[in-house]
């Protein structure tokens, strides 16, 4: 079993900025497939950034340009660094992680183990 562990989220308003965290275990760095997922109120779960084993760094078209994901190997963390947040931003934020090689990377049901979620609220 694969532990995960976010935290970060908050309220925030438009344009404005948030960091999420993901406490991993060390050993999955290089040798799993993790990223950031989202679920809006009655939306199905969808990819927002991953880093995958074969493809590297993977964005969801809405977030290109506005959030960067990354990974902090000393700290076991993996970031989601979110900037000029809009309202449709609004959802539930979760972390993920798998042993596999994921295709497409931003593929959910690919995905086995998920972090208890954070919740991201951006307001006008």
């Amino acid at each position: 079993q694969v532990q995960l562990v976010e935290s970060g989220g908050g309220s925030v308003q438009v344009g404005g900025s948030l960091t999420l965290s993901c406490v991993v275990p060390k050993y999955t760095f290089g040798r799993y497939s993790m990223g950031w997922f989202r679920q809006a109120p009655g939306k199905e779960r969808k990819g927002v950034a991953v880093i995958e084993l074969e493809s590297g760094t993977v964005y969801a078209d809405s977030v290109k340009g506005r959030f960067t994901i990354s990974q902090d190997k000393a700290k076991n963390t993996l970031y989601l660094q979110m900037n000029s947040l809009q309202s449709e931003d609004t959802a539930m934020y979760y972390c993920a992680a798998t042993p596999s090689i994921v295709i497409p990377p931003l593929r959910e049901s690919a995905y086995d183990y998920w972090g208890q979620g954070t919740q991201v609220t951006v307001s006008a």
